[in-house]
């Protein structure tokens, strides 16, 4: 199933979008789409069997706005230097574990929302990434087998970051990526049975219209399965909790001086194979 949520920024409904691209209207049946949802299986069973009865009534998606498919995000863990390429790009070796940092939830807009290029900023960089839904609460986890049993679904997440803000001032990358409106999500969570295999997906990601990034969740250091198992030994993941699993090569950090930083103005768009298309319009916070 393709979930989403749309409607004015904090007033979001959620939604299905069906096989023949018709938005359905799940407000009748579930009040959100959120961890809570993505842990009752009867509740996701009752989605698929009014899809299947053709019961859910049609929305007009006419200038409807598309938010984050995912409403009360607990947490969102995110995973660095993540792909070969990438690594390569940077000059970087490859990590021995999976470099963990965090993004606060209130990061998290719609996939074709404003992004806001934050005040004094110089580097503010684009990466497209796969982003895991986690469906059962991963404690512990003994194999990848266990990682990709515990995810409900996947999603494009755009980890915009500011590199400056990240690498030279000191501390964390943490300031680097917090940054308000830096990770744009959706437009939908795919769930998990429509992915069979998160480690033959295409990302790509375009500025003004030209590819930047052309790469494979196939360069993937840890795939999504070991990326959940290893962090699960470190904290708990909650249904409802966000893993974002790191950029392929192509990001401005990785390219001759002067490096092509985001400015406003500037338009990205960027999508993952089978979970859809964002589009934003970067402006000056």
């Amino acid at each position: 199933m393709k979930l989403l949520r749309v409607g004015t920024a904090g007033r979001e409904r959620p939604a299905l979008l069906d096989p023949d691209g018709t938005l359905r209207d799940l407000s009748g049946l579930v009040a959100d789409i959120d961890g809570t949802l993505l842990a009752d299986e009867d509740a996701l069973g009752r989605i698929r069997s009014a899809a299947a009865a053709g019961d859910l009534p049609a929305l007009d998606a006419t200038g409807l706005r598309t938010g984050p498919p995912l409403a009360r995000i607990g947490k969102i863990v995110c995973i660095g230097l993540n792909y070969h390429d990438h690594a390569r790009e940077i000059g970087a070796e490859p990590p021995a574990e999976p470099v963990i940092f965090f993004k606060a939830p209130d990061t998290v807009v719609g996939p074709d929302d404003t992004v806001l290029i934050p005040r004094g900023s110089v580097k503010t960089d684009w990466e497209v990434e796969l982003a895991v839904v986690i469906g059962r609460t991963a404690r512990y986890l003994e194999s990848a087998e266990e990682g990709r049993a515990h995810v409900a679904g996947y999603a494009v997440a755009h980890d915009v970051s500011e590199r400056e803000f990240q690498t030279e001032r000191g501390g964390t990358w943490d300031k680097g990526k917090n940054c308000e409106t830096f990770n744009p999500l959706g437009p939908w969570l795919v769930t998990a049975d429509e992915v069979p295999d998160p480690q033959n997906l295409s990302l790509r990601l375009w500025v003004n219209g030209e590819l930047k990034q052309d790469g494979t969740t196939a360069e993937q250091i840890f795939p999504v399965g070991e990326v959940v198992r290893y962090v699960s030994r470190f904290m708990t993941l909650y249904p409802g909790d966000v893993v974002n699993t790191g950029t392929p090569a192509g990001v401005a950090m990785g390219r001759p001086e002067p490096k092509p930083y985001l400015r406003a103005g500037d338009v990205v768009e960027l999508e993952v194979t089978g979970l859809g298309r964002q589009r934003q319009v970067l402006a000056q916070a």
